[in-house]
């Protein structure tokens, strides 16, 4: 039995002829989409990178800040430009130097808690930084690449009546290939809200341990001792008397 010879019939209506026979309308939805996906995706990898150094930040600073002997050999246990060193630094910093006209009318704990709300803050703001871009890409590139369809569909009908041929295979084809552009938003919008809701629930997590030993050290710095870490009743103690 001969084999039969297999026929390749290329797509007139892909991707490259959408790039070839658009517009510079169609031309720059694209561009814009892809410049959104791209935002996208170093905005995912870099927040995942900063959110992996300041989690490593937060477990050496709990092996080794703590276990020092005094609040400056702690400071020095931790690496130069690491968060939490920096964090420590501006509280021992305002620790001692509570001095001058502005802050003698100003209680030391309070001096002391300014001085690390600025510093988490600035930590927190750098943790957040980006995640406005994702959601905003998020939002609106369905929309862009809605635009690009409509946009497409309009000039293939406009082609159509010109042309005065309304089958199918002249109908389909056009308007297939303008519903790329609505398939291409969807694909840039659905990474940038998976990685927006992942990352805020990651920040969290992040912002409790930064905030965790902001706490433990306002409290070292003001009475000289870390907040006991709340133990669990035992089972029996808990249990009421009959």
């Amino acid at each position: 039995m001969e084999n039969q010879a297999t026929t390749v019939v290329d797509n007139p209506y892909g991707l490259g002829a959408l790039w070839a026979q658009g517009d510079f309308v169609a031309k720059g939805t694209l561009i814009i989409l892809v410049i959104m996906s791209l935002a996208t995706w170093y905005i995912l990898f870099m927040k995942i990178w900063d959110q992996r150094k300041l989690g490593q930040s937060a477990r050496l600073a709990e092996q080794k800040f703590w276990t020092a002997s005094s609040i400056k050999d702690a400071v020095e246990r931790l690496p130069k430009g690491d968060p939490y060193r920096g964090l420590a630094e501006d509280g021992l910093r305002a620790s001692t130097h509570h001095e001058g006209r502005l802050t003698d009318r100003v209680e030391l704990h309070e001096w002391i808690t300014l001085s690390l709300h600025r510093s988490a803050e600035s930590i927190n703001g750098h943790l957040q930084s980006g995640l406005a871009v994702l959601a905003t890409v998020g939002s609106t590139a369905p929309f862009v690449g809605l635009f690009g369809t409509v946009w497409g569909i309009y000039h293939a009908l406009v082609a159509i009546g010109v042309s005065g041929q309304a089958s199918i295979d002249k109908v389909a084809g056009p308007v297939g290939e303008a519903l790329i552009m609505t398939a291409i938003g969807l694909a840039v919008a659905v990474p940038a809200v998976i990685g927006y809701n992942w990352l805020i629930r990651r920040n969290k997590a992040a912002q409790e341990d930064l905030s965790n030993f902001t706490s433990d050290l306002h409290a070292y710095l003001v009475s000289g001792a870390r907040v006991a870490t709340p133990v669990a009743a035992p089972a029996a103690a808990a249990a009421p008397k009959k």
